[in-house]
């Protein structure tokens, strides 16, 4: 998220990217000459991703420009950023066409951070993701879609996630400790949650959990 400082617009230190569909990488084609002409902005991406990035434009005339500058991550590998943070990508199972997903681990002094936003479903993945919530302090999951009928016209087997209601009742269980750590993030236009007033919205509420909304900002030093 960029930041503002006084009446100036400044970028992020780095950008983490987790794959290659179409909303989790095309706003850096922003960051090039016909737009903000970024200088060497400083960008993570996995193997595959790292590769259609440069094969492909107009991200590859970005990296040829120097509006970005792009490091390659490896699975499972911490990168510090300074003394305070560290990032560490994981392997995510999703409709990987044009690279790999990754979620992220983010780790300050204080806090520790769950980062996925795109997951095929929670069983298809070889980590228990109430175990990963217990070593957490937050948690951003997956929560594109509510439930299975949202999108009548589509076959909903063609764009898995983990249905709002299917996580809510795998958590169900958890102390009201656990589910306070989780925010649904990354939802579909057709979500009922994105309106503030939705019976849906309350159902989530009422039951222990967050709805991530724009502009909302989290503290990781304290």
């Amino acid at each position: 998220m960029n930041k503002v400082i006084g009446q100036e617009w400044k970028l992020p230190d780095a950008i983490f990217l987790t794959h290659a569909h179409i909303g989790h990488y095309s706003g850096l084609m922003y960051l090039g000459r016909e737009a903000l002409g970024a200088k060497e902005q400083l960008v993570y991406a996995m193997p595959r991703m790292h590769t259609f990035l440069m094969e492909n434009g107009p991200f590859s005339q970005l990296i040829k420009l120097k509006n970005i500058s792009i490091h390659q991550l490896t699975a499972d590998s911490t990168v510090n950023l300074n003394k305070r943070i560290s990032v560490t990508p994981f392997l995510v199972p999703h409709r990987d066409e044009f690279s790999e997903t990754v979620g992220y681990k983010i780790i300050t002094r204080n806090k520790r951070v769950l980062f996925i936003p795109d997951i095929d479903k929670w069983h298809l993945w070889q980590k228990d993701i109430v175990y990963e919530l217990k070593k957490v302090d937050l948690a951003f999951v997956d929560a594109t879609f509510y439930s299975q009928n949202e999108i009548p016209h589509r076959e909903m087997s063609e764009i898995p996630h983990p249905f709002v209601v299917e996580s809510m009742r795998i958590f169900a269980s958890l102390p009201v400790t656990e589910k306070n750590k989780i925010h649904f993030i990354h939802l579909n236009h057709s979500n009922p949650i994105l309106d503030t007033q939705s019976v849906e919205t309350d159902n989530v509420l009422r039951n222990g959990y967050h709805i991530a909304r724009f502009g909302d900002l989290f503290s990781l030093s304290d």
